[in-house]
């Protein structure tokens, strides 16, 4: 693996504006950064394949025995949520996408640093920008993504299952959401399914005929949100959430993997895997045996490389900011990343309808990946 430094195209803000990727500079930083470029083999997309896929096997072994052990606590899921999460379970309900992160330089296997399995995003970046340049400046060359292609696919396995429309909807004041969540039903849509916006601020319950509505008053049967689990629970309808009359993308069951203590019950189930690092609840006693070293304290619920803190022992190395730093933590130890000692790199492999299909890769000059880290273009 390398990693190289590309003259930008010309116009290029133009060309991934034109694909949907409208959030290039917020801010006046460059999130997207065609400047650099990474080089793969063959054999380390097979790699990272290989990993994510058994890394997603891992997390659903793990939600099974999550239910089937009732560790419910453990992950402090709300009493509320349970019954919706066994029934969407046992239902098999779909499950469209999700990310895995992963630290990795490129000869040890790569690590696990978490699940981003409810609301990912980074998405159009993946999907479509970095293969429209990789068509401009590498055309003779491949990157690992046949993400939109597996979209389409996965829309239409469900199809037979959907007897209305599918709605989508994410927060109003999102740039990035909403993009997203347009790009996502834009290939349901090319999957011939039929589909309507509703963002989840007017998502609305008809209590005479007990099933959710949009705007228009037309039911809404199946919805995708770009929009926590966590966070439904302490919305007003999250009352009617156990009627179980609408069935949600991604399922409830999604909340067991996007959850980061799922990390230390991975390492409970499979110690010593070579794609797990050690990793504990900070509840748990044998969280002190990483406190010998370098590790990471993570929230269990948390975004974007949000209040995030690297220790050295008991020093603070580096740390973010953020709104999640109340409530549960988890420990893990610490990943150095990458292949240039000046730059921490994240790779991002995508599960969609449960198969890898492509990688967004994150980098910065810090050791935090965070979502003012700039997305960098890759191929093999």
């Amino acid at each position: 693996m390398k990693r190289l430094r590309q003259k930008p195209r010309e116009q290029w803000r133009h060309k991934v504006e034109a694909v949907g990727l409208t959030y290039h500079t917020p801010d006046n930083f460059r999130y997207w950064d065609e400047s650099t470029a990474y080089e793969l083999t063959s054999k380390e997309v097979d790699t990272l394949e290989a990993a994510a896929a058994e890394c997603h096997a891992l997390c659903l072994a793990a939600a099974r025995v999550i239910i089937e052990q009732d560790w419910f606590d453990r992950l402090h899921i709300p009493p509320a949520a349970r019954g919706l999460i066994r029934a969407s379970w046992e239902r098999q309900e779909f499950s469209l996408y999700g990310r895995f992160d992963f630290a990795w330089d490129g000869r040890t296997p790569p690590k696990l640093l978490e699940y981003n399995a409810d609301t990912p995003t980074a998405l159009i970046e993946a999907a479509v920008a970095q293969w429209y340049w990789l068509e401009e400046m590498h055309p003779r060359l491949d990157q690992f993504n046949s993400i939109h292609e597996r979209l389409i696919a996965a829309w239409k396995k469900i199809a037979p299952q959907v007897s209305g429309r599918v709605h989508f909807g994410g927060l109003k004041e999102s740039e990035e959401d909403e993009q997203t969540v347009l790009y996502l039903q834009d290939t349901c849509h090319q999957a011939g399914l039929q589909t309507a916006r509703v963002h989840i601020e007017d998502l609305g319950f008809h209590s005479m005929r007990r099933r959710f509505v949009d705007l228009d008053g037309q039911t809404v049967s199946h919805y995708f949100k770009l929009y926590p689990w966590e966070w439904m629970w302490g919305d007003e309808f999250a009352a009617h959430l156990d009627l179980d009359v609408l069935r949600f993308i991604e399922p409830p069951w999604k909340m067991l993997l996007s959850n980061k203590g799922l990390l230390a019950l991975l390492w409970e189930l499979f110690p010593g895997h070579p794609n797990l690092a050690p990793a504990f609840l900070e509840s748990d006693a044998r969280a002190n045996a990483l406190h010998t070293g370098r590790y990471v304290r993570k929230p269990l619920l948390s975004r974007e490389g949000a209040n995030i803190a690297i220790f050295e022992r008991t020093q603070l190395v580096a740390q973010t900011r953020g709104d999640y730093g109340q409530g549960p933590h988890v420990v893990q130890q610490f990943l150095p990343s990458g292949i240039d000692a000046a730059m921490s790199a994240v790779f991002g492999v995508w599960i969609v309808d449960h198969t890898p299909c492509g990688l967004g890769i994150r980098e910065d000059e810090g050791l935090i990946i965070g979502n003012t880290s700039r997305f960098v273009p890759h191929f093999f």
